[in-house]
């Protein structure tokens, strides 16, 4: 597998800092929707609402209906703004992901396992650690070689002088 070229690493750098903001937010969304989710699909059957007759925050009950379960709330349903929001903010932790993935020139199973980030709940959270744990230590690792490299290649061309 090729390895990023030395002059790639300030867009890794920039591409890490945006997966690490992507991928805290899609956890936070994705923790939010399975709230959601547990809350209206299970025998509680309720929706958060803002505003409307119920007050600032409140919860409707959702009723079976010819299309399955039907809202009985008014207001804005925070429920479906969650779904949505995840939903794009998901294109944008891809996008993330892939940045990173090609910048490092990582094994497609890698990105697959990035992308069931936002998938699956909490894994967001422990795939962030990882990446920026692994992504740190292998730009510190060859900046350093780099660097011990061309120290070695400094005294011979003096000398050469």
């Amino acid at each position: 597998m090729p390895e990023p070229k030395v002059a790639s690493f300030p867009a890794i750098r920039g591409a890490l800092k945006f997966y690490k903001i992507a991928s805290i937010i899609t956890g936070v969304m994705l923790l939010l929707l399975v709230a959601e989710m547990v809350l209206k699909y299970t025998p509680l059957h309720l929706e958060l609402f803002l505003g409307g007759s119920g007050g600032f925050l409140w919860f409707a009950e959702a009723v079976e209906g010819p299309d399955g379960l039907e809202s009985t709330g008014d207001g804005i349903n925070l429920s479906l703004l969650i779904l949505i929001a995840h939903g794009w903010f998901y294109v944008v932790y891809l996008f993330a992901c892939f940045r990173v993935w090609s910048l490092m020139r990582w094994p497609f199973l890698r990105f697959l396992l990035l992308a069931l980030g936002g998938v699956v709940p909490l894994l967001s959270f422990f795939m962030e650690a990882i990446v920026v744990r692994d992504v740190q230590a292998y730009l510190a690792e060859r900046e350093s070689a780099e660097a011990s490299a061309s120290d070695s290649a400094t005294p011979a061309t003096e000398g050469a002088r």
